[in-house]
């Protein structure tokens, strides 16, 4: 069992128990004040593991309601949003009582975002049951829905009042949704710990890593808890939490959020802001870290470069209207991330234009 005391406000903990799903009634109980809660999930999640959860919470005292989202990034989306918040009326929360949220990213923000809204907050605990949601989404309370010009663009910072994982449901995940996962744990060892990075080349499979994977959870959610903890509402330090994301986002928002998985987009959107750092001098070190990074993409069938083809100018259009409203602008600026090394990240102040230029070379455009 791992606990992280995150110092937020308010302050909260993150538990990594292996086995744990059973007795997270209990947990959530020990921080509830009410004893009603509206377990939020998805339809990918829930025929797996809500019932065990509405069991847990109903033997610690909790009268459940459950509301179920198709699974999915299309789903997180202000018409969903609004439908929780109808179903929280109907089933008449109060500032007392909580929700859950079980599953992954989507079903996180979603309800963490519900969570900051209805009644002006309730309390809400997080049940993140992917890898990207457990190193990742889970902490740090960002919680927000998509619009059509992009990702992220309406919501909240909002902090859950528990996180707990059991990481034994990694073991249901399809390959394809933990190597999206992989992204993020990857992009930890880029911008924080270069011997995490390293404990990684060495371990370049998910059967590699599952032996581990309490210490990569623990990992993730430690480095991203002292950045949170520095600057939690994303003015500063916060921003090298980005990494890939600035051009990631776009990837996904040019594939209407099903092309490409946010764990892909995310890692193309990595390799380009290496290039791009290459060709403005900001990222150094050696062509081997550099090589080992991309080797690392490819071990977890992650993509190095999203193609666009040359002819294709709504395409490009999409992508750079997308980037140009990243929520890290500042008037004409945007606020890249890049590595100094493997293990160093480092925010640089840019013109959208300059940005969009280098994206361009990137993508033989120039």
């Amino acid at each position: 069992m791992e606990h992280l005391r995150i110092q937020t406000n308010p302050p909260y903990e993150i538990r990594i128990d292996s086995g744990s799903m059973d007795r997270w009634g209990e947990a959530v109980a020990s921080v509830a004040r009410g004893r009603r809660c509206a377990l939020i999930t998805d339809s990918a999640v829930g025929p797996l593991y809500a019932q065990r959860v509405e069991r847990s919470l109903q033997g610690a005292g909790f009268a459940v309601c459950t509301y179920t989202i198709p699974a999915g990034e299309r789903s997180k989306n202000i018409t969903t949003y609004g439908d929780i918040l109808e179903f929280l009326a109907e089933h008449r929360l109060t500032r007392t009582d909580c929700i859950a949220a079980l599953g992954g990213g989507v079903v996180g923000d979603l309800a963490g975002f519900a969570a900051a809204t209805y009644l002006r907050g309730v309390d809400y605990v997080q049940l993140p049951t992917t890898l990207l949601a457990q190193v990742d989404s889970s902490v740090g309370g960002k919680t927000a829905v998509d619009l059509v010009h992009g990702k992220n663009l309406c919501g909240a910072f909002y902090q859950p009042r528990l996180v707990l994982m059991d990481p034994e449901v990694l073991f249901t995940l399809p390959d394809a949704v933990f190597s999206d996962g992989m992204a993020e744990v990857i992009k930890y060892g880029c911008i924080w710990d270069r011997s995490f990075f390293d404990f990684l080349c060495s371990h370049p499979s998910r059967a590699d890593l599952m032996p581990h994977i309490e210490t990569v959870l623990r990992t993730c959610c430690a480095i991203k808890g002292q950045v949170v903890e520095e600057d939690e509402h994303d003015h500063g330090l916060r921003m090298i939490l980005n990494f890939g994301h600035t051009i990631g986002h776009a990837y996904e928002k040019l594939g209407n959020y099903t092309t490409y998985t946010h764990g892909q987009a995310v890692a193309a959107g990595m390799s380009d802001a290496l290039q791009i750092g290459f060709a403005l001098g900001v990222s150094g070190g050696s062509d081997e870290g550099y090589t080992a990074f991309m080797d690392l993409l490819k071990a977890f069938r992650l993509p190095t470069h999203i193609h666009i083809p040359r002819e294709d100018e709504q395409a490009w259009r999409t992508v750079t209207e997308t980037v140009g409203l990243d929520k890290k602008g500042d008037g004409d600026d945007i606020t890249m991330i890049f590595l100094e090394r493997i293990g160093k990240a480092v925010p640089v102040k840019m013109k959208k234009d300059a940005v969009l230029a280098h994206l361009a070379a990137v993508h033989g455009r120039a």
